[in-house]
């Protein structure tokens, strides 16, 4: 079998070829739908020591510390992001081409507010996916900061949107405007 481990923070996964997904210890047809039971628990060890663990307890120290490095690496380009630009949205996809309705509506929502932003596709940098996750305590993408704080995901921006909350929160964050006039 050829595999690769992609490692998460949460969990580390295993692909075999094309055909199989290993996720959190079960194995399951690359093809299943996602609600599909679990058809075989799986244990791997490989030759090297390494006890493939969804709780990162049984990773070889070396391993572990790597994960750690990969983990600061990306929390530090996060904060040099989110740091850099006034208002920063990370999201699924692009600006000019978002490839989820939640990140779809954020940017709509921004656009609507005529504010220049920043964006960052999620989907890009798996590190910074879950990293960004871990950053803020949030669970899902998209995710607005404005001037290095967190706002919250299209949920949050869709209710601050319609009361009126956000343009004030932006304006008050001193956020650059696009000039709708030209």
């Amino acid at each position: 079998f050829f595999f690769q481990a992609i490692p998460m923070m949460r969990s580390v996964f295993l692909l075999i070829s094309t055909l199989i997904v290993i996720s959190d210890g079960f194995l399951l047809p690359a093809t299943a739908p996602a609600n599909i039971l679990p058809i075989q628990k799986l244990t791997f060890q490989a030759k090297t020591g390494l006890n493939l663990s969804t709780d990162g307890q049984n990773l070889r120290p070396d391993i572990a510390s790597q994960l750690e490095e990969i983990s600061a690496d990306a929390t530090r380009r996060i904060k040099e992001m989110i740091g850099g630009n006034k208002v920063f949205l990370f999201m699924k996809g692009s600006k000019l081409f978002p490839q989820c309705g939640f990140s779809n509506s954020a940017v709509q929502i921004l656009r609507a507010c005529d504010v220049e932003f920043q964006t960052f596709d999620v989907l890009a940098d798996p590190d910074i996916r879950q990293a960004i996750k871990d950053f803020s305590e949030w669970p899902t993408i998209p995710q607005l900061y404005v001037n290095g704080e967190f706002i919250g995901g299209s949920d949050i921006m869709i209710e601050m949107f319609q009361a009126g909350e956000l343009k004030t929160t932006l304006e008050s964050a001193g956020a650059d405007f696009v000039d709708s006039t030209d």
